[in-house]
């Protein structure tokens, strides 16, 4: 690998009411706005210094445009791109500034069909970490993974893994060593990306990380006082898999956003991959909790980058061999 992919950076989702959408992720969830017009709403966390994590763009329709990853260097866009067409898969240039307070980019659809996108710059914004003045609602601090629903994990596990230089912290396996989903990351936390089995490609959800578990629990009590108890589909609970307190919402579109806090280090190059089994309950919720149907069926439905409209579902394929697991 000749390339530094940093973290996950960005999410773009359509969605059909910009000022419902204003009201749920700025007074509830507690972003700030960095920009917005009539067609596009700009958000970011309170200890982000970039110009947006959360590109809201209004559509006819809810669905996936991009889950975006940032790069170290403008260099490394020409490499993946390398990389990519070495492997057959098409890809496409935004050039700089042809999506707003962005550099020059490069989207691509991954091995399972997720629409993925690479920048290396960014316009800054003002950090309002310490502005407490401006804290609401749950307060949210910076993006911190995505969780993608595919027809093949192992594949997606080999690939990203293999290819991308993304590592492993935790994996859900039969007992056939089958993987059923695959925590991977590239920033020394948890996941950058997860990997479920699933109907796909589809996303399952984007999360952002909070400061303590209280401000889960305040996140809950704003949103039910705004009228969206319904929108609380899951938690707040304490995950096995990963060790973080979540809370599952789904937005005035549906599209799922999950608040996160409180995961480990994984930094250390001597790290192993922590192996789950299937059939043990606490890998969702720790305290036993099992998860609404909902949250296994559902999820947003993405585009195809090269002709912006919606990828048909596959259905999840299991492969039979033992994997190899690289930490």
């Amino acid at each position: 690998m000749n390339f530094n992919i940093l973290r996950a950076a960005r999410a773009v989702l359509h969605v059909t009411d910009l000022d419902a959408s204003r009201e749920f992720y700025v007074k509830g969830l507690g972003f700030a706005v960095t920009e917005s017009d009539s067609s596009h709403l700009y958000l970011r966390g309170l200890e982000e210094h970039c110009h947006h994590s959360l590109l809201l763009k209004k559509a006819q329709q809810p669905f996936v445009e991009a889950i975006s990853y940032k790069v170290s260097e403008d260099a490394d866009l020409d490499k993946l791109q390398a990389l990519f067409e070495q492997k057959g898969m098409k890809t496409k240039w935004l050039a700089e500034g042809e999506q707003h307070a962005l550099g020059r980019a490069l989207r691509v659809q991954d091995s399972n069909g997720m629409p993925l996108e690479f920048y290396a710059k960014m316009d800054r914004a003002e950090r309002l970490l310490q502005r407490y003045d401006l804290y609401q609602g749950a307060k949210v601090q910076r993006i911190d993974h995505f969780n993608c629903m595919v027809t093949d994990v192992e594949k997606a596990y080999q690939f990203y893994i293999g290819e991308l230089g993304f590592r492993c912290s935790e994996y859900t396996a039969a007992e056939d060593d089958r993987i059923w989903a695959a925590w991977l990351f590239r920033k020394p936390g948890v996941h950058d990306t997860a990997f479920m089995n699933g109907p796909g490609p589809r996303l399952h959800h984007v999360a952002f990380w909070l400061s303590d578990p209280m401000a889960l629990i305040q996140g809950c009590d704003v949103l039910a006082s705004l009228g969206y108890s319904a929108s609380i589909e899951r938690g707040p609970g304490r995950h096995g898999l990963s060790n973080a307190f979540f809370l599952y919402l789904r937005d005035p579109d549906g599209h799922r956003i999950e608040l996160y806090n409180g995961d480990y280090l994984t930094i250390d190059p001597d790290f192993e991959p922590i192996r789950w089994d299937i059939n043990d309950k606490r890998r969702q919720t720790f305290w036993g909790a099992e998860a609404p149907d909902c949250w296994f069926a559902e999820a947003s439905t993405v585009l195809d980058v090269h002709t912006g409209r919606p990828l048909q579902l596959g259905e999840p394929s299991l492969k039979q061999h033992k994997p190899t697991f690289i930490t």
